[in-house]
């Protein structure tokens, strides 16, 4: 049931690549609320598939940016700021990526340079600078940018490998980002979700194995459902959360607490 808690307020999400994304889940309960919604996607072969799920909201905005140019983020941004009349109350991060497959398999020592650059540039960096674009829209006014991370930021996953690395630079920069930015009430934090089928998960050594295990160890005994990330996007992104900044919230049944 929607109690508008969210009506009035303007928000970016990026990394939705289709119906099935946490993002796109997080982005339905935003709308629910009462939030304008403003879009970024990875290319137009994605553009296909995830723009009509734009215009399903009415979305007026909906760019491509590519994380690695910051050309393209000087763009896109500059472009939210004259939709959004200057005024951005939140960010979700759901962007995430780079290493080649070969580097999720076998041994973490064998890193390639190239996978290890890019896992930091797609899944780290791209957060640092969306909320550094961001930060002239929300410094007036207090703001919200929670990003995804995942247990593998904190223990060894296997198959997981350098993401797990990139996971933890993610976490570290929301700590660092909160302390820089809490004087202008802006709030940066992280969801740590349990392991869920999406588009990047698949990309994972024996992941249906790993759901399996999973939901077997965790307290509540399941796997979680997209619907109850969203929610805990949603008490982030809100005033619910007025007080909490440079967290990582897990929504994973419980089974970061189990040794």
């Amino acid at each position: 049931m929607s109690t508008g808690i969210m009506k009035g307020k303007k928000g970016l999400i990026m990394g939705v690549a289709n119906k099935k994304s946490i993002a796109w889940k997080v982005a339905e309960r935003l709308s629910e609320e009462g939030a304008e919604l403003a879009f970024t996607y990875q290319n137009e072969k994605i553009g296909e598939r995830v723009i009509p799920l734009f215009e399903e909201f009415g979305s007026e905005f909906y760019r491509t940016l590519d994380v690695s140019n910051d050309d393209d983020y000087e763009k896109v941004f500059s472009e939210l700021a004259e939709a959004f009349d200057g005024e951005l109350d939140f960010i979700v991060h759901a962007i995430a990526g780079g290493p080649a497959k070969e580097d999720l398999k076998g041994m973490y020592l064998d890193t390639s340079r190239a996978s290890f650059l890019r896992a930091m540039e797609i899944s780290v960096y791209s957060f640092v600078k969306a909320v550094q674009s961001a930060y002239p829209m929300m410094k007036d006014n207090g703001g919200s940018a929670i990003t995804m991370s995942y247990y593998g930021a904190e223990k060894v996953v296997p198959n997981y490998n350098v993401m797990g690395v990139a996971k933890s630079a993610l976490e570290s920069s929301v700590r660092y980002m909160a302390d820089d930015l809490g004087r202008d009430n802006v709030r940066v934090n992280a969801l740590s979700p349990g392991p869920v089928l999406t588009r990047a998960a698949s990309g994972i050594g024996e992941f249906r194995t790993l759901l399996k295990e999973f939901a077997a160890k965790a307290p509540l005994e399941r796997l979680v459902e997209k619907e109850e990330i969203a929610s805990s996007a949603l008490y982030l992104l809100s005033d619910l959360s007025s007080g909490v900044t440079g967290e990582v919230i897990h929504v994973d049944s419980g089974y970061h607490v189990v040794g």
